[in-house]
């Protein structure tokens, strides 16, 4: 597998012939070596984040950065008996697709990326989008919402770019369907992002609106012959994010997917109405006020939020962390902790349970 074709136009002859050599039966021993390899450090991410039950947004963003690291050594190890190109076994080759062969070439071309800037600006996104979306939607739903956006991106390379032979690589598609899913479920929510040239809060709407935007008009100056030639494949960025957009509100409202767990039959609107009612009541009777304390305004804050949000698992949990580290027990002025029993996250005072167990 000596002759990349990552960035680089061939006519159809040469097309032909790396076809031949893409089989796997004409692989070295050298070549699977490196594929155990790359397949092995993409999943352990996922393995651990199922077993600690850790983010697996977190997950995905150290999965993609350690094949990466293999792709940036494997750079260094051409024409000897370590070489292998990911890209040519890996990368999406739109003319390519309508063959069986290839058709891996859907997924593992979201884990390859060009360069470490490509690389870094996807795991930017894929994190600061990805870990709250993931507290919204569950650990199930959010690889749901996530696999929708680089396969939509894919589809969107391929039905424009049909007789391709430039291999199209990188998450791109699936950080844009991140933001798609979260922008058609929760658009006013703020997340950290750099926008304009701030890293601060925003909107979600906001982030969509100009990251979109831009897309859009990246592809009209290409179309329009306004800007020179790109690598950058536009299209599988919007595929990517009105593929998961469209289908993001289907995912949420169909049934309940716990953070690890399997499908739930009970109605999740049913459940979601007696979990928000339950924790409005205490809210309104919190501990805090009860023992006559006045609240602060970020304290205020959480607790709408957890008003608001707290029927979904992973939010409630992530609103009570930061509670916890923001306020103190009610009885003790002592340090107060989340802890999850039986599945249900609660505060409780680390110096008794009988200051403080709620809600």
């Amino acid at each position: 597998m000596k002759n990349s074709i990552h960035r680089c136009l061939l006519g159809v002859n040469e097309a032909f012939l790396l076809d031949e050599d893409w089989k796997w039966s004409l692989l070295e021993i050298s070549d699977f070596f490196w594929i155990v390899i790359i397949f092995t450090v993409a999943l352990l991410p996922f393995f651990y984040a199922y077993k600690d039950k850790t983010s697996v947004a977190l997950g995905m963003v150290l999965s993609l950065l350690l094949v990466h690291f293999i792709q940036y050594f494997l750079s260094f190890s051409q024409n000897n008996i370590f070489s292998f190109e990911p890209i040519e076994i890996f990368g999406l080759i739109p003319i390519f697709m309508d063959e069986s062969l290839h058709f891996h070439r859907f997924i593992t071309a979201a884990w390859l990326h060009a360069d470490w800037v490509h690389a870094l600006s996807n795991i930017l996104v894929i994190a600061l989008v990805g870990v709250p979306l993931e507290q919204r939607l569950g650990a199930k739903k959010w690889l749901i919402v996530y696999s929708l956006g680089f396969i939509g991106g894919n589809l969107a390379w391929i039905f424009t770019h049909p007789d391709s032979l430039n291999p199209a690589i990188g998450a791109s598609g699936a950080a844009f369907g991140l933001l798609g899913a979260y922008m058609a479920c929760w658009p006013e929510d703020r997340i950290e992002f750099p926008l304009l040239f701030l890293i601060r809060a925003w909107p979600v709407w906001l982030i969509a609106f100009l990251r979109v935007g831009i897309e859009i008009l990246q592809i009209y100056s290409l179309q329009s012959g306004t800007s020179g030639e790109t690598n950058v494949a536009h299209m599988a960025h919007l595929g990517g994010f009105f593929l998961s957009y469209i289908s993001a509100k289907i995912i949420v409202k169909n049934h309940h997917i716990s953070a690890y767990g399997d499908s739930s039959m009970v109605d999740q609107r049913e459940m979601s109405k007696q979990i928000n009612d339950d924790l409005s009541m205490q809210i309104d009777n919190n501990p805090w006020t009860k023992n006559g304390l006045k609240l602060e305004d970020n304290i205020s804050r959480i607790l709408q939020k957890l008003r608001e949000e707290g029927d979904e698992r992973e939010t409630r949990r992530a609103w009570l962390e930061e509670l916890a580290e923001q306020t103190i027990c009610p009885i003790c002025n002592g340090e107060i902790v989340a802890v999850d029993r039986n599945d249900i996250y609660i505060l409780k005072c680390v110096k008794s349970d009988k200051h403080l167990n709620w809600p």
